[in-house]
């Protein structure tokens, strides 16, 4: 009777595994034709990433002008923009399609994102700002580099 049980709960933690494996570690994902691993979403979930990835893009734009200007208190107001705060809105649902390292870059790229805020508010230096931005960008060509959002392909 205790080999059984043992045989139950090697087999249960096995589907546990390959259940944590597919849906937090791997996500939703193929291979692109370009090499790439794609992430294969709705098109309203492609659509909130997409419009996600265009706000860190607006706020690097601002935080380039603004830091050119010398006018740190917008630095600070575009980077927090994006930061931690911005992604709280994320479905679960959603969340459950992108691949773990997706989640940590998105994560690494909204907490960097509020301590260039603070710091742009605590130092007002234009050129530490600047380091870290480009330090920030980072995240995003690596993000750009593997991974792509696909649309689900209609059934």
């Amino acid at each position: 009777m205790c080999k059984l049980y043992r045989i139950i709960s090697l087999l249960l933690f096995l589907v546990l595994a390959a259940m944590v494996y597919t849906f937090i570690i791997k996500g939703e994902t193929v291979v692109a034709s370009d090499g790439r691993s794609a992430i294969i979403l709705a098109e309203s979930e492609r659509n909130l990433v997409l419009t996600e990835m265009r706000a860190f893009l607006e706020a690097v734009q601002g935080i380039v002008t603004a830091a050119n200007k010398n006018d740190m208190e917008a630095v600070a107001k575009y980077a927090k923009a994006v930061g931690f705060a911005a992604q709280q809105d994320v479905p679960v649902s959603l969340m459950k399609k992108l691949p773990l390292e997706f989640k940590k870059l998105g994560m690494e790229t909204h907490k960097a994102f509020d301590q260039l805020a603070m710091d742009a508010n605590d130092l007002s230096d234009k050129k530490h700002t600047l380091e870290q931005l480009g330090t920030l960008m980072q995240n995003c060509v690596a993000c750009h580099a593997v991974y792509r959002i696909d649309s689900e392909i209609p059934k």
